[in-house]
């Protein structure tokens, strides 16, 4: 009797044993157990577009400045005034060209006079000589060959005289056109109708012209029609930008000033002169966009979007799903080859393949870089579903062609544990 008692409870102990081991294995199972997140198959529209950010400037600014030099008399106009071309906006000091133009008008009268008193003498000239030849012709012995040279020859030099004086006159004229000249860019006008921008003169600043005409103002014309945005775009999206250019895509784009108003605009221009910084190449872009209530000022900086594709209704899978890598042991036997060789680990001499790569290799790898896998739970382990991928937003990329329907499952991640 006491063996069955003692039998029973070492049995009874075994039990619990057990019980207890494989309770725990059966929690550490379940501890382990990987939970994945999912997202869903949707229909809608998808907009892709080329982020970039870039100055707003005036699509013109014309730079006013002096030719002459002196002392500035008057400024008439201010920071952010509108003017008409042909408007005074500032006065040099006036009187050392004032006096110019008037010893050089006194200049050309007297090289007047002179060319009068030079015709008067060869009309004498003339005469003399006429009669002269006169006297010669009555009796050869009353004029002799030598004094009737000299009657021909003096009349010969005082023509010659005039034509001088008649030179001295153009020169002295030149010299007034001059001097006349310099008198009216005392007057600096505004080339252009426009808003002053810019204004870098005071009143009694002496400006000194000799070597270089100074800036005095800077008006930008047709500040309320449009303005130019301009964007620096990588190389690799410039492709991209030339096709939206082409089919007429917006570009749209905010500044921080006004941080709830939304520009549009369109490409205007893709400039060829590239810049290179620490081996990324980029192009200028230039936007165009209208102005027509002054909020985009010079020197603002916008936050640039470039579409470059849009489409409607169509499937569209999540971007967490794409990037969602899973390991091999949960993923079934038959779709584990899809993995091979494209492990982390594997992928650490990726920039020496590229190095590698001919250049027909690259194009074909490029061509077939949207053609991708997904990951749907299939019982215990994960199925690969090939797909065909399009047009990308930030949270959405476009199905164009794979064993998906609208609603489905996918594997985006794995639920953190707790």
């Amino acid at each position: 009797m006491r063996r069955l008692i003692r039998w029973a409870i070492i049995l009874g102990v075994l039990g619990l044993v057990g019980w207890g081991v494989s309770a725990q294995v059966a929690y550490w199972k379940d501890a382990s157990k990987v939970t994945f997140r999912e997202g869903e198959v949707v229909r809608g529209k998808i907009v892709a577009v080329v982020n970039s950010t870039g100055p707003v400037k005036p699509v013109q600014a014309v730079s006013v400045g002096s030719v002459v030099s002196g002392p500035i008399e008057a400024i008439f106009v201010d920071f952010n005034d509108e003017v008409k071309k042909g408007q005074l906006l500032a006065r040099v000091d006036q009187r050392l060209y004032a006096a110019g133009v008037a010893r050089d008008k006194a200049a050309l009268a007297t090289r007047k006079a002179e060319v009068d008193q030079a015709r008067a003498k060869l009309q004498q000239a003339k005469n003399d000589e006429v009669r002269a030849k006169a006297l010669r012709a009555e009796n050869k012995t009353f004029i002799s060959d030598t004094e009737l040279d000299q009657f021909i020859f003096n009349r010969m030099s005082l023509e010659a005289l005039v034509a001088v004086a008649e030179t001295t006159v153009q020169q002295a004229k030149a010299n007034l056109d001059t001097s006349e000249a310099n008198l009216e860019y005392t007057l600096i006008k505004s080339p252009v109708d426009g808003i002053i921008i810019d204004r870098k003169i005071d009143p009694g600043q002496t400006m000194a012209a000799q070597f270089q005409t100074p800036e005095l103002f800077i008006v930008a014309p047709d500040l309320r029609k449009e303005m130019h945005v301009f964007a620096s775009v990588d190389e690799t999206d410039i492709g991209l930008i030339r096709d939206a250019q082409q089919t007429g895509q917006p570009v749209r784009f905010t500044v921080d000033a006004y941080p709830d108003d939304l520009f549009e605009g369109k490409i205007f221009q893709i400039r060829k002169n590239s810049t290179t910084t620490q081996n990324v190449v980029t192009y200028p872009v230039v936007v165009t966009a209208p102005n027509p209530d002054l909020k985009l000022l010079p020197g603002m900086t916008a936050s640039i979007s470039f579409q470059v594709g849009k489409v409607s209704n169509v499937l569209k899978i999540p971007n967490a799903a794409l990037r969602f890598y899973p390991q091999p042991k949960q993923v079934r036997p038959e779709d584990r080859k899809l993995l091979e060789g494209k492990t982390p680990a594997a992928n650490d001499n990726d920039d020496q393949k590229e190095a590698t790569r001919s250049a027909q290799e690259k194009a074909e790898l490029r061509r077939q870089r949207n053609r991708r896998h997904l990951w749907i739970l299939d019982g215990e382990f994960l199925r690969a579903v090939e797909v065909i991928t399009g047009l990308n937003d930030s949270h959405y990329t476009e199905l164009l062609s794979g064993d998906m329907q609208e609603g489905q499952k996918l594997v985006v991640g794995i639920q953190p544990r707790n």
